[in-house]
This record gives structure tokens, C-alpha cells and sequence, in this order.
């Protein structure tokens, strides 16, 4: 009996210690606008996939906007967070940084280098693909990391 409830004390003491871990990401919003964060806030952390439009009613903007949320479970899964930017007169950061012009997507790696500029929309699959073939990418599933795939 005593094993037994030793074994039941166990299960339930290192239950909040697993929480605890997945806590954090589970704050950071997996979209978030160009005004509320900056490209260094995810330096090693997150993989910035951003946006940029002159306008949210352009349609190229909705259209990968859409490609988006019916796979944020991928785009999850690989430590990307979507920076939406579609206002240039805000001047972001982000905008500072990469000089878009009209519509675009880019891809950072967690390292803060560059790995992905696009003028059309793209599938999430071309995206993951895109992902999945870099070199921290490649460690990470290589080292299984806990919640990655």
C-alpha cells in the first residue's frame, strides 16, 4: 500500500512542476501587431514570421493572413511567432529594419538572421518546409526538445 500511495504523491507532486514549464509560452500570443513588440524581443527565443501590408484590406495581405490561421498548430510547433505590420506611416521597428515595400513576408530565424523574403503569399506547408531545413531547426528536432516535433 505504502508504494503504491508513494507513487500516487509522486504523479501529483511533479504535475505543477510540468505546468509550470509550458507556462510561459503559453502567454506569448502566437500573432501579434508590429507596434507592441521589437525584432530583439525574440532574439533566440521565437522565429518571427512577419507580415507586412500598406493595408489590411490588401488582398494578398488576407490572403496569407488566412493561410495562417488555419495552420497556427505548425507554425506553433516550430517557435514562430506572426508579426502583423500594415501600417507604414507607424514606422515600426520592424518596417526600420526591413525596408518592405507593399506587401511581404519574412522569415527570421531565432538567431536574427534573415531566411526568408517573399512578395507573394505563401502556404504554411512552403513555410514549415522553409523552417524545418534550418540549421537550429534541424538541432531541435535532432534533440527532440520537449513540445517540439
Amino acid at each position: 500500500m505504502k508504494p503504491l500511495f508513494a507513487l500516487f504523491f509522486l504523479v501529483f507532486a511533479a504535475s505543477p512542476a510540468a505546468a509550470q514549464d509550458t507556462a510561459p509560452d503559453a502567454d506569448v500570443p502566437l500573432i501579434v501587431s508590429a507596434q507592441d513588440v521589437t525584432p530583439d524581443e525574440f532574439l533566440w527565443i521565437k522565429r518571427p514570421l512577419v507580415v507586412f501590408a500598406d493595408t489590411p484590406a490588401d488582398p494578398r495581405y488576407v490572403e496569407q493572413m488566412g493561410y495562417i490561421t488555419d495552420r497556427l498548430d505548425a507554425l506553433a510547433v516550430r517557435d514562430v511567432v506572426v508579426v502583423k505590420d500594415t501600417d507604414p506611416a507607424a514606422r515600426s521597428a520592424w518596417r526600420q529594419e526591413l525596408h518592405p515595400r507593399g506587401f511581404g513576408l519574412v522569415l527570421i530565424g531565432k538567431d536574427g538572421e534573415i531566411y526568408l523574403r517573399k512578395p507573394l503569399p505563401w502556404q504554411v506547408r512552403e513555410i514549415v518546409r522553409s523552417i524545418d531545413k534550418l540549421p537550429a531547426r534541424q538541432r531541435e528536432m535532432r534533440e527532440g526538445q520537449a513540445g517540439r516535433s
